[in-house]
């Protein structure tokens, strides 16, 4: 699975937020929506144009995204 080919970023797509190839369906609202406790056949009803693949990409795109990222704890 190759998020390169399903997620894509265009400024002239809902002002450049990567989303789903061939639609305006950011992959944050798919993210938030599952972390929310949305499930993969409720999405797929709601936004046709997804593939339950499309979706498990979503979360290694915002893997990939994170990676390299510093993670700064709010610990006491």
């Amino acid at each position: 699975m190759n998020w390169q080919q399903t997620i894509q970023s265009n400024p002239n797509i809902m002002m450049g937020k990567p989303c789903f190839v061939g639609t305006r369906i950011p992959v944050e609202l798919v993210l938030e929506k599952m972390g929310k406790g949305e499930s993969i056949p409720s999405l797929l009803e709601a936004y046709p144009s997804l593939t339950e693949e499309s979706i498990r990409t979503a979360f290694l795109f915002a893997a990939e995204s994170i990676k390299h990222d510093l993670i700064f704890s709010n610990a006491s």
